[in-house]
């Protein structure tokens, strides 16, 4: 039976459970707190440490594609000045001295020089550095040997660096290793920035707490406790803003950082990050780059004096700027010597020294790189064809060009005489004048040297490339060659004489010669060379539009060309380096080439990833090309070119072609010798005529090129199915070597003429008749 609870009596109050008193219920919630900061700042601490290790580990930079020169070759029996070779060497920044004791630095005598290479790793396989002697015998490599004795077949020096494809921040740098820096540079830093570098965890709360005291003091924020490594911290992950919330953020990525990689590694990604100075608006990052910026030489050669500078301009490049501030530089150059002596990291002798040194630092404000734009311009053009633009600007592409150094020189100087020339003898009717070149290797077809403008240096309007100008007589050879490939001889007759044409439209199209007359009967070789327009416009009429322009687009022409009978005389538009690719195929025997302008791409550990061979494919008969060889070279010999003759040696046997633009408007010349084919082209923007046509303007330009670089003479290719045979220039008929008025013409093999003129060799006795009678009277 179960029990009745007995209810409450009347009155009684229930008691209630105790509560927690007011500092248990605080320090509750401050534990609660306490844990969910705790976990905040733990799963903080987490995603810092994966932001610092992920970007340390990986990809730490975007490093511009470095775009190079090609290599000079050095070996006995070459003909280089030892001019030619000092301009090499000083555009690759090698130091003339007494005694070569170290990489990148010459002893220079009077026949003879003692080179220490730096040495390069190739794509096809590392140079090595050396140290090496050249003697000279004249302006020829007469021997090379090493510092043993042993003959050098062969050395490259290391290319020139020309350019780089930079990104959109602008940042450049030049990476480079711990091992790689002189052992000054790493002491100067940690006695400057931070002497406690190697004591510390990244973080030095006793330079924080100094600091402090010294802003509370100041009033304002005026120094800070930074480590090496927090420095790094805020120009790799964060900014340069002085705020406190950047300032607390930094601390346990410091730490965090030198928690997982050693002192080398930090002090590394130091050296490759620290900003030390602007060139334009490219920023300049890190000490390889900086010392070629302001020293022209590797970080590996620099002396103690132009390390310590370097170590001082941390603090402040912009304040310590050695060329716009150079007392102020060399102040704290000098604290930079004093605090190594005094942490006895020099020597009393080491700091003497370099004390008296001078800052030493080169006058260009800008880097070598760029002194090229036009030819940059183009290597850029050709590389967007393969690679992305965030590629070419942060993988640290390595790209090799044709670009000769040396020819660009000499084809700058060229433009540079030629345009003056013409401003001094034409006065202000030659004012405002502005010019475009290609030259390339005709046996390669690779592109030595390009101007885009008359100011070589501007890195604007390219008009090697981006100018589409009327050609003029440019045009002929293809209108003479189409001619020849259907049966025409260079010896066919052509009717020089007036003729109308009439347009859809209604208009009438009549071609006039330059001297306004006209010539009767001429033989086709000869309307070629003295570059006669009525003649060529029938012949071009005869053999058709459609087919000339065919020639063209199998030279070398891209574009699409109109079939208006004016382009038989040049009134289509082309660039430049569009004609320089047509010209190429005739100097090539009917093989086109495409220009080169790229040898390889490889990436920033120099694994090739791009190779532009050579590629030839025959697009006219060499038989036919040789037959249009001959009348270019004698364009040159008899034609419109044969005032470069007064200039250049006999035995040049340069082929080319002169032209004109309606109203002289454009004076152009294209021409080629042995190794050697340029196109020059003279204007002005505006599109006014000029006071000179393509002979005695443009030609000017190219034969003070030819004469700068002593070329090879042309010896054309003698193809199988030609022969030589003598003809009369009157008739046309055969002749013979002894006839009055005879020259020997190449036909292709079965087209020269059957009937033979009679000059008298088959009558030798009234020839000697003939012969008295002349010589009595």
């Amino acid at each position: 039976m179960s029990k009745k609870r007995t209810p409450p009596s009347k009155g009684r109050r229930t008691r209630r459970p105790k509560q927690p008193s007011r500092m248990v219920r605080l320090f509750r919630w401050l534990l609660k707190l306490g844990l969910v900061l705790t976990v905040m700042v733990g799963v903080g601490l987490i995603y810092l440490d994966a932001q610092v290790r992920s970007k340390f580990e990986g990809k730490r930079w975007a490093v511009p594609a470095k775009v190079y020169a090609r290599p000079l070759e050095l070996y006995p029996g070459q003909r280089l000045s030892r001019d030619e070779l000092k301009q090499e060497l000083k555009g690759l920044h090698y130091r003339f001295v007494r005694n070569a004791g170290q990489p990148g630095a010459v002893e220079w005598a009077s026949s003879r020089a003692r080179i220490r290479t730096r040495g390069f790793n190739f794509p096809d396989g590392a140079e090595p550095a050396r140290n090496m002697l050249l003697t000279f015998s004249g302006d020829t490599i007469n021997d090379i040997r090493d510092a043993e004795g042993r003959r050098l077949p062969l050395v490259r020096l290391e290319p020139m660096l020309i350019g780089g494809i930079y990104p959109k921040s602008n940042e450049d740098r030049d990476l480079i290793k711990l091992s790689e820096a002189p052992s000054h540079l790493a002491r100067a830093l940690v006695a400057v920035e931070d002497q406690a570098f190697y004591d510390h965890w990244g973080v030095s709360f006793k330079g924080i707490a100094r600091a402090m005291w010294v802003n509370v003091r100041a009033g304002r924020f005026v120094q800070g406790g930074s480590t090496l490594t927090q420095q790094l911290i805020k120009n790799f992950y964060l900014t340069s803003e002085r705020t406190l919330s950047r300032k607390l953020l930094e601390l346990p990525m410091a730490m965090l950082l030198e928690l997982h990689y050693s002192k080398d590694e930090i002090l590394e990604a130091y050296l490759n990050e620290v900003y030390l100075g602007q060139s334009g608006n490219r920023a300049i990052h890190g000490f390889g780059l900086a010392s070629q910026y302001y020293f022209a030489r590797p970080v590996q050669e620099l002396d103690l004096h132009q390390v310590a500078l370097l170590a001082g301009m941390v603090k402040g490049p912009s304040w310590y700027d050695p060329r716009r501030h150079p007392e102020r530089a060399l102040e704290r150059r000098n604290l930079v010597l004093k605090m190594l002596y005094d942490q006895k990291q020099i020597s009393q002798t080491e700091y003497d020294s370099a004390r008296q040194r001078g800052l030493e630092v080169v006058k260009q404000r800008s880097l070598h790189k760029g002194a090229f734009p036009a030819y940059l311009d183009l290597v850029k053009r050709k590389l967007r064809e393969e690679y992305r633009d965030e590629d070419l600007s942060t993988e640290g592409l390595r790209v090799f060009t044709a670009l000769d150094p040396l020819v660009q020189t000499r084809a700058e100087a060229a433009l540079d005489t030629g345009i003056q020339g013409l401003e001094k003898r034409y006065g202000k009717r030659a004012s405002g004048l502005e010019a475009s070149m290609v030259v390339t290797d005709p046996q390669t077809g690779e592109v030595l040297a390009l101007i885009g403008g008359r100011d070589t240096r501007y890195q604007g309007f390219n008009r090697a490339l981006d100018a589409l100008r009327p050609i003029g007589s440019l045009v002929k050879p293809a209108v003479y060659l189409a001619a020849l490939e259907r049966g025409y001889t260079l010896n066919s007759m052509l009717e020089d004489e007036p003729l109308s044409v009439k347009l859809p439209g209604g208009n009438v199209w009549k071609p006039q010669n330059f001297d306004r007359r006209s010539h009767g009967l001429v033989p086709l070789h000869r309307s070629l060379a003295l570059s006669y327009n009525q003649s060529t416009a029938r012949l071009g009429m005869d053999v058709g539009v459609d087919r000339v322009i065919d020639m063209l687009q199998r030279l070398g022409a891209e574009r699409e060309l109109k079939p208006y009978p004016s382009l038989l005389l040049g009134a289509q538009a082309l660039s430049p380096l569009e004609l320089a690719s047509i010209y190429q195929t005739i100097a090539a025997n009917g093989f086109r080439m495409p220009l080169r302008v790229i040898r390889r791409v490889t990436d920033a550990e120099g694994a090739e990833l791009s190779r532009y061979p050579f590629s030839l494919k025959q697009q006219v008969k060499p038989e036919v090309v040789h037959l249009l060889q001959y009348a270019l070279q004698e364009a040159g010999r008899e034609g419109t070119a044969r005032s470069a003759y007064s200039v250049l040696p006999q035995n040049l046997n340069l082929a080319g072609k002169t032209g004109t633009s309606n109203d002289q408007r454009d004076s152009w010349f294209a021409g080629f010798t042995g190794d050697r084919l340029a196109v020059v082209w003279l204007g002005r923007d505006d599109n006014s005529q000029l006071p000179f046509t393509g002979g005695s303007g443009a030609l000017r330009v190219w034969t003070e090129l030819m004469r700068r670089e002593r070329p090879e003479p042309f010896i054309a290719t003698r193809p199988a199915g030609i022969e030589y045979v003598w003809v009369d220039e009157a008739t046309g008929l055969r002749s013979d070597a002894r006839c009055e008025g005879s020259r020997q013409l190449p036909f292709v093999t079965g087209t020269a003429p059957r009937d033979k003129v009679d000059c008298g060799l088959d009558r030798p006795v009234e020839r000697s008749l003939d012969w008295f009678r002349n010589w009595f009277n």
